[in-house]
């Protein structure tokens, strides 16, 4: 089993690498290693969070202030909303989390389908309206701490409201953003003792190496590939979670 949940790992954190939504393996595979859908959503988060936070690391020189994003005033929002996030996940009984699961797949799968188009729908229809950044980020910052499937997506469309930077100009935020959330989330997992180690290190390992090779990979595959794979795999989680929810056998 904990060779199971090390493969999987070795898949998500290359996914990471290369376009993001290694939680649509991690998840899974944790489930199906017999953990409960909270704490299997709890340990999965802990298990990826070594590859976010060295990412930021990586981003720390692309730090700097963007027009229209208040970065302090987001960073405490997201905070807050990635500790309410924790709570909340931490409350809901396993059994109301598998209904609600498979819609927030379906969440996180739009977003990777619709991609950077999401940001200009957005534009196209709010264009002119006063946007407050801090209390998106409070929002979406509970939806990290929650779940966090395709958050960064998120935070980028709903940035574009703000500012007109390129997506490499935000990237560093959203990266400090996103793993701000996981921190606080992380804390809550660990401190509140819902998160199942042995199978969360196994998937841990698995997603450092994956990470590592991923990047390498990212730099031969072309970039409509690693999203073509990355969508395919996104969509049939979210179909096979939504039969085991409502249609179980």
């Amino acid at each position: 089993m904990l060779l199971m949940l090390a493969t999987a790992g070795l898949i998500a954190g290359a996914m990471n690498a290369l376009a993001g939504g290694g939680s649509f393996v991690t998840l899974p595979a944790m489930i199906a290693a017999g953990l409960p859908s909270v704490g299997a959503n709890a340990s999965s988060t802990v298990a990826l969070y070594p590859g976010g936070a060295a990412s930021v690391w990586v981003y720390r020189d692309g730090l700097a202030k963007v027009d229209g994003l208040p970065f302090i005033p987001s960073l405490i929002a997201t905070l807050l909303g990635g500790l309410a996030g924790a709570l909340m996940l931490i409350w809901t009984p396993s059994s109301l989390f598998d209904r609600v699961l498979p819609f927030l797949l379906l969440t996180a799968t739009t977003v990777l389908i619709l991609g950077p188009r999401l940001g200009a729908a957005l534009r196209a229809r709010l264009v002119g309206g006063h946007v407050n950044v801090p209390a998106m980020q409070f929002l979406l910052g509970v939806y990290g701490g929650y779940f966090g499937g395709a958050v960064g997506l998120m935070m980028l469309a709903a940035w574009s409201l703000a500012t007109t930077a390129d997506i490499k100009t935000l990237n560093p935020s959203r990266m400090v953003m996103v793993t701000a959330a996981n921190t606080i989330a992380v804390l809550c997992f660990i401190g509140l003792g819902v998160v199942w180690w042995p199978q969360t290190l196994a998937l841990g390992v698995g997603a450092i190496v994956g990470g590592y090779g991923g990047a390498h990979i990212g730099r031969r595959l072309p970039a409509p590939v690693v999203r073509a794979v990355t969508i395919v795999v996104a969509v049939t989680i979210t179909i096979v979670f939504f039969y085991r929810g409502y249609f179980p056998s």
